[in-house]
């Protein structure tokens, strides 16, 4: 990181050298306030695009309509932005009028948060601060620059973002921010199910997940952006197995122990009891029938609506479908076990288990077996080499065929419990359990 911080110091020296004035900008800025260490770091000039062109010709110009030039490095690519007023805006994503401004001054009054919208000199080393962020920062408060309202209809996606920070970093939003975002809440429904998507998730991953959801809860912005998880608030559970309360409290509970969790184990505890909602039924108890299966369609809806990838789309419902099976462990043939610990990404599987007990029974009896399984039984045993494959059943006379699955599979299964190893047991197994008809 060192490099990348080296890197965009020359950057802004190159814009001085030149004659135009050069800052750090943004998150960058906020993070080095916090003693925070920067992942990208972004800079504000009063040279245009063109002017930014001129003196780096390898600039690549994909926003440069906005003011926006992407410096290339070695180090990776730092953006380099024209100081600007922007005009209105027209879409609540983009304004319809970009106006080149001289000063940083100008500039920041255009920015979303006032943590935001701080100002570095990497030469002079002292930070620029027009808009309150460090007063902000020390107070863990989150405000817009400005008027809430009006930076929320500038760029709706903002609201998400504002959520995101104010959990992220524990800060408190101010009132009137709240006001603004229950106010202007519906309209996040504008916004690209790409970009809302990108929110979630890193409200998911970044570390304070529990509260980013109370947050979009207590905003509004739950009901719009998730319908679904809104309505595990309130479903009842079977108070001797979750003694902690409705669907609701027990996703929040698992979602405050997530600790760096993947985007796919992320969404797969927020969306694994799903399906109890509309499952829902306490004729002589409390039951929630077939919920594993409905909750993995509503779930692979919900990724599908929010544009997740196919692969990530299928690692989240397979999450959901399987959260249950674990209960069933101690009972299952070994042969089954084995099979369940090769699903694909079988360590989240046995995460979202484990934070599931934490959040409700506490009983980790199972975690622990499974989690001693997986470390003393090696690859080899749990995906061995077949000893028998399509062609070896061809050659000893069996016509290919639906039972040839059933073949295989009983093969294995011996296989895997022990009682065979070698390919003449296999053989010999075919011989007994599926005989050839006699002529």
């Amino acid at each position: 990181m060192e490099a990348k911080r080296q890197a965009a110091t020359e950057i802004v020296k190159q814009l001085r050298e030149a004659g135009f004035q050069a800052y750090w900008v943004g998150g960058c800025v906020r993070d080095l306030v916090m003693g925070r260490e920067p992942k990208d770091f972004d800079i504000t000039t009063d040279a245009t695009p063109t002017q930014v062109t001129q003196l780096f010709p390898q600039s690549l110009t994909v926003g440069a309509q906005f003011g926006v030039v992407i410096v290339p490095r070695p180090e990776g690519d730092f953006e380099v932005a024209t100081f600007r007023s922007d005009g209105r805006y027209t879409d609540g994503r983009h304004p319809a009028e970009v106006r080149y401004t001289r000063t940083a001054e100008e500039d920041v009054q255009r920015r979303d948060f006032t943590i935001n919208g701080l100002l570095y000199d990497p030469v002079e080393k002292c930070v620029l601060d027009y808009v309150g962020g460090e007063a902000d920062i020390r107070a863990r408060r989150l405000r817009t620059i400005g008027d809430p309202i009006q930076r929320f209809n500038e760029d709706h996606l903002r609201m998400l973002r504002a959520v995101r920070f104010a959990a992220r970093f524990l800060f408190t939003p101010e009132h009137a921010l709240i006001d603004a975002i229950r106010q202007l809440a519906p309209q996040i429904r504008e916004v690209s199910a790409e970009r809302i998507r990108d929110e979630i998730v890193k409200i998911l991953t970044e570390g304070q997940a529990r509260r980013g959801f109370e947050l979009l809860d207590e905003t509004g912005l739950l009901q719009e952006v998730l319908p679904k998880v809104k309505t595990l608030q309130g479903v009842e559970q079977p108070p001797e197995f979750h003694p902690e309360g409705d669907v609701w409290t027990h996703t929040l509970l698992m979602l405050e122990g997530l600790r760096a969790p993947t985007n796919t184990l992320a969404l797969g505890v927020l969306l694994h009891d799903v399906g109890k909602p509309p499952t829902f039924n306490r004729r002589e108890r409390i039951r929630f029938d077939n919920h594993v299966e409905i909750g993995a369609k509503m779930a692979e809806e919900i990724c599908t609506r929010l544009r997740l990838s196919f692969r990530e789309t299928e690692r989240i419902v397979e999450l959901v479908r399987h959260h249950l099976r674990f209960k069933d462990f101690p009972h299952m043939r070994r042969s089954t076990q084995l099979r369940f610990l090769r699903l694909e990404g079988f360590e989240e599987h046995l995460e979202l288990h484990r934070l599931d007990c934490l959040a409700s029974h506490g009983d980790l009896s199972t975690y622990a077996m499974v989690k001693q399984m997986m470390e003393e039984t090696p690859a080899e045993v749990i995906r061995p080499e077949p000893l028998l494959r399509g062609d070896d059943l061809i050659t000893q006379g069996y016509t290919p065929g639906p039972l040839f699955k059933e073949m295989l599979q009983a093969i294995e299964d011996a296989q895997l419990e022990g009682r065979i190893h070698t390919h003449a047991d296999g053989l010999r197994l075919v011989s007994e359990r599926f005989p050839l008809p006699t002529l």
